[in-house]
């Protein structure tokens, strides 16, 4: 069986101000998909949002419409995260967006593609890690140097359950990831106490919009619970990050149990 339903994240639902009152954020990738249901999620709990975009102007601007329509502060901003001159601007612009230091930066956007160690190409190889690596050291760089004293940051980085079961497909897309995770767990230590970093390792929650020639469906019978995590289940893991204080260096997975498999 594949991935038959997307279950929608509920807008109606930012009407309920929450914890992130007074907060800012950034969410990389943030006009489509998982990306579009976490900005909602951030606004929902009344966190200003910064929908960062590439390519999908259309679509940021309709994430940031929908916010404003709920009540929500929003606001797009484009950079390509391949550029690195671009990259280590992203957080300023944000910042000048939304009128006030960043206290959130979600790492979401990447990309993906196939390829073995044998067949994946030198341009596929540095896209992966400076889209799915560099880009979120950088920002996460330049986040730690406006984060005001005395206030906590959060950062957090959107991994796959691939970065700690490696195998040979989608290579250079899950080396990048497993670099990833190991930023996390050094960002953790090096930017305590101020600001805590953590990630979420996704399962298959959404099936790929252009899906490869030699994409295989992940089978309902290959994870634990028998269910695709929903798009409100990512979300509701990135708020409980975002509201436990007591919580950094770590990896929840949300991805119904495939790592143990």
């Amino acid at each position: 069986m594949t991935i038959d339903q997307i279950v929608e994240p509920s807008p109606e639902r930012l009407g309920e101000r929450g914890f992130l009152a007074g907060t800012a954020a950034l969410v990389t990738g943030g006009a489509r998909r998982i990306g579009r249901a976490l900005c909602l999620a951030l606004a929902q709990q009344g966190a200003t949002v910064v929908v960062h975009y590439l390519t999908s102007e259309a679509a940021a601007t309709a994430t940031v419409l929908e916010l404003e329509a709920f009540g929500g502060k929003a606001f797009k901003v484009k950079c390509d995260l391949a550029q690195p001159d671009m990259t280590v601007q992203l957080v300023a612009q944000a910042t000048t967006a939304a009128g006030q230091p960043l206290d959130i930066l979600v790492n979401n956007a990447s990309v993906f593609g196939p390829g073995s160690p044998l067949t994946t190409t030198l341009k596929e190889w540095d896209l992966n890690q400076a889209v799915n690596l560099r880009a979120p050291f950088l920002l996460s760089q330049a986040f730690a140097g406006q984060v005001p004293s005395g206030i906590t940051g959060n950062i957090i980085n959107l991994n796959d359950f691939r970065a700690t079961k490696t195998g040979s497909d989608h290579f250079a897309y899950t080396i990048s990831k497993v670099g990833l995770h190991g930023l996390t767990r050094s960002l953790a230590l090096a930017l305590a106490p101020g600001i805590r970093v953590n990630e979420l390792a996704l399962g298959a929650v959404l099936a790929p919009e252009e899906a490869p020639t030699d994409y295989e469906h992940t089978l309902r019978e290959q994870i634990p619970s028998r269910k695709f995590p929903s798009l409100d289940e990512v979300s509701s893991a990135m708020v409980f990050l975002l509201g436990n204080d007591g919580v950094t260096g770590q990896t929840v997975f949300v991805d119904g149990g495939r790592h143990l498999t």
